[in-house]
């Protein structure tokens, strides 16, 4: 017997192991036991009429064959024919066996316990292993003598051994004693034993996993081991990860999805599932589970933090359901689908949705509901905030409608309760339905339905006031309310803000924080610029709180680099820039303003902003100001002075010589300079402006054309500013932008200049045989408004393509 156990016999071989461990035997093995068919110990002996012996399943196969092919009946063994088929159990024989099996088994059994440790060489070990695996597969009985022979804990004990052939065969004998057998399942779970089976499904040799993993499947079987199974850290993780890897072989991703399968009777594995992005069993138990396990399932829901993908598979499976839920619930229900619908509304394809399965109605509802179905204030704002989310989705919520009038978000009575709410409710809900109204003025289709409102009920000053609430997110959602309105409602809005106190100071101290860029200050600086430019009210007061100084600084302070960018850099400094530049709007009207661009030098710093490629606001803007710092510049220019004549020169004509007076600006005829005139050619402003006359954006080339044309405007040396244009080489981009025809304001300004230039004899001359040119003038004169067909017929009377004896205009000046 002691032989048996070396490595003679292949302990890989699974085709020869019964054959060998039937033949181990302690006792001596008597012919009777064997059945002469299958030369096997017999379990079941029959005996025939003859009184031959053999394994009953063996000679009913032989019978069996017999009749099939026709022939007599007869013994196997002695050939002789036989009348009867009959077989008669042989008990003493059955028992005699049993006793002599049970006896050999125990002795074999004892000889491979001795084998179960780690000192045993491996072939031994692995061979007693396997015999532990042939007699549990013998017999089920067997396996409760593995676990009162105490072999369980023994070969718990090998999964620490250094072989992997050891532990492979550790794991899988472990999973064959516990097949069908509750007990020892129970007895196996017991101690760190299942932590040291997950920890097999880490391990880098795929038999190792895959022999652990269909351990923990058969002990997943057990519904008791199921919570002990997901309580070990990490081990729905990684059967999670294995069942979504492509590394894995088919057997072992199948394993793991049954026992993951097995794993969901539990609930608290079903969170652990959900929180690891399986979430179909939490998903399917919310939709067929009886009504607690849903409660629990959507509380669960609405606690996961989902990615957006996982948020839209959640809408689209149980988006319906808890729309239901929240409905007709018990408030305790309501609360877990409202936590829930927060969490997968927060995207926008998720948010579209819900919206198309019927969220809206009962949100409203929610919001707007009294008496019994009043909703607790924390509840309200779950809701607030899932509509913010809704509204925010870019769905045209005007052709959107719900309940039974067909409202919809921008029904005048829907918004006016907004705005009764937004007025008599706490922070928190104030926000969030400020942020509604934020997603509804973002749309075209719904933001004059929302101003309508806004000013049929009243609320513009009580909206203006949220922007010195002390909470962050309350003051934001207002700024960018404030900031969608003021295209539609702006002179209401800078009424607002001049008249009442400290909301412009608030506005101002948000956008002078040190704290780098936020959405907020970006925002608010946005609606500053978008307010009316030409309000010298707004302006003024500007100036005295010194908002213009702080904004000229933070303008600086980004192109000096010293605010490093963000997301909100760009519509930041477009913002501060528009804002700089309206106090050139009220040049004529405010000392002070004059002062300021003087101090500091702002038609530099806007020649520099000419330059900021890419930010085409920032260059219109720029180009814009300098148009209106050009235009003050002729009534700024200081006139020289000239000399009186002497007594001999105002009496004798022949002493009396014209002084010359040096250093003078030949646009202007004066003493002028960039800083203190504002003049453009002095600041060498030109070839910067010229250079933008082929730009992509018809804005930027619009608003350079016009400051290029205060160079040869009324009330300067026109000749001389066209020489100046000459200079930069600015004639040809003029005539092309009249070629291009981009827009009808475009042309109307190029049809202008290019008349001012065709003044100039050379000019003229040179270009009156561009038959394109002339064909632009010439559709400018049949097709433009009044003012245009004007300066056209002038211009083509340059060129002498009209006569100037025909002119249609002529009585005009």
């Amino acid at each position: 017997m002691a032989a048996s156990w070396d490595g003679s016999n292949d302990p890989g071989s699974q085709s020869d192991d019964s054959f060998h461990f039937e033949r181990l035997h302690i006792e001596p093995l008597y012919d009777a036991f064997v059945c002469p068919l299958t030369k096997q110990v017999m379990r079941d002996p029959v005996t025939l009429e003859n009184g031959q012996t053999f394994e009953r399943e063996a000679i009913e196969k032989w019978f069996k064959e017999c009749r099939e092919s026709g022939r007599r009946l007869v013994c196997p063994l002695t050939q002789q024919e036989l009348r009867s088929a009959e077989l008669n159990p042989s008990m003493a024989l059955r028992n005699t066996i049993e006793e002599w099996t049970t006896r050999n088994e125990a002795a074999q059994l004892d000889i491979a316990r001795r084998s179960l440790n780690m000192a045993s060489p491996e072939n031994e070990t692995l061979q007693a292993l396997k015999y532990v695996q042939y007699i549990c597969q013998r017999s089920r009985s067997n396996k409760h003598t593995v676990r009162n022979a105490g072999l369980i804990p023994m070969i718990v004990d090998i999964l620490k051994s250094g072989s992997r052939k050891v532990r492979c065969r550790a794991l899988e004998t472990l999973r064959v004693v516990v097949e069908e057998d509750d007990e020892n399942k129970q007895l196996l779970a017991e101690g760190d034993t299942v932590r040291t089976i997950v920890k097999f499904l880490s391990h880098e040799l795929s038999k190792e996993r895959e022999e652990a993993v269909s351990l923990l499947y058969e002990l997943s079987k057990s519904a008791t081991l199921c919570e002990k199974i997901g309580s070990i850290n990490g081990a729905i993780l990684i059967l999670v990860g294995m069942t979504s890897s492509n590394s894995e072989d088919l057997l072992t991703v199948g394993k793991a999805e049954e026992t993951l399968s097995n794993l969901e009777r539990y609930e608290a594995n079903v969170r652990q599932m959900a929180e690891c992005g399986r979430l179909q069993p939490l998903l399917n138990q919310l939709l067929e589970g009886p009504p607690e396990t849903k409660l629990a399932m959507a509380g669960f829901l609405g606690e996961l933090v989902l990615n957006n993908d996982v948020k839209v598979l959640v809408a689209r499976t149980v988006g319906s359901s808890l729309i239901n839920i929240m409905r007709s619930g018990n408030m305790q229900s309501r609360e877990a689908a409202l936590k829930a619908l927060n969490q997968i509304s927060s995207c926008d394809p998720s948010a579209k949705i819900l919206i198309e399965a019927g969220i809206l109605a009962p949100l409203v509802n929610d919001l707007f509901a009294v008496g019994p179905n009043l909703l607790p204030t924390r509840l309200k704002e779950i809701s607030a905030t899932i509509l913010a989310s809704v509204v925010n989705s870019g769905e045209d919520f005007y052709s959107i409608s719900f309940g039974p009038d067909h409202q919809t978000l921008v029904s005048e009575d829907i918004v006016r309760n907004l705005l009764h709410l937004i007025s008599n409710t706490g922070p928190a809900i104030e926000c969030k339905l400020l942020q509604v109204l934020v997603g509804l003025t973002t749309s075209p289709t719904t933001v004059l339905s929302v101003v309508s409102a806004i000013k049929s009920s009243g609320a513009t000053i009580s909206l203006v006031q949220f922007i010195e609430a002390p909470q962050k997110d309350l003051r934001l959602a207002s700024i960018k309310l404030l900031q969608n309105l003021s295209p539609h409602m702006g002179q209401e809005l800078t009424d607002a803000l001049r008249g009442s106190v400290g909301q412009l100071g608030s506005l101002i101290k948000v956008i002078s924080e040190n704290t780098g860029i936020s959405e907020e200050q970006a925002a608010a600086v946005g609606l500053l610029a978008d307010l009316p430019e030409r309000d010298l009210g707004l302006t003024r007061q500007l100036l005295d709180e010194g908002a213009f100084v702080m904004v000229i600084s933070r303008v600086i302070a980004i192109r000096q680099r010293e605010i490093r960018g963000n997301r909100f850099i760009t519509p930041f400094l477009e913002g501060l820039v528009k804002i700089v530049a309206r106090v050139t709007y009220v040049l004529a009207e405010e000392p002070d303003a004059i002062a300021l661009c003087r101090d500091y030098n702002l038609a530099a710093l806007f020649i520099d902003l000419l330059q900021s490629n890419g930010l085409d606001n920032v260059q219109m803007v720029s180009a814009t100001a300098l148009e209106n710092l050009s235009i003050e510049s002729k009534n700024l220019t200081k006139l020289p002075e000239v000399p009186p004549p002497s007594y001999c020169a105002s009496v004798f004509s022949c002493f009396s010589k014209q002084p010359v007076i040096s250093g003078l600006c030949r646009l202007h005829r004066g003493i002028c300079s960039l800083k203190e005139t504002f003049c453009l050619y002095e600041g060498q402003a030109v070839p910067k402006l010229v250079g933008l006359l082929d730009h992509t954006n018809v804005n930027v080339v619009e608003a350079a054309l016009a400051a290029l044309s205060t160079l040869i405007d009324d009330g300067v040396d026109i000749e001389q500013g066209v020489a100046i244009l000459v200079e930069a080489e600015g004639v040809k981009p003029i005539l092309d932008v009249l070629l291009e025809k981009r827009t009808e304001t475009l042309r109307r300004r190029a049809v202008w200049a290019v008349e001012r230039l065709l003044r100039t004899d050379d000019i003229a001359c040179e270009v009156s045989a561009d038959q394109n040119l002339s064909t632009a003038l010439v559709d400018a004169f049949q097709h433009g408004d009044y003012r245009t067909r004007q300066i056209a017929e002038r211009a083509l009377k340059h060129v002498d393509k009209i006569p100037n004896f025909s002119g249609i205009f002529q009585n005009l000046g």
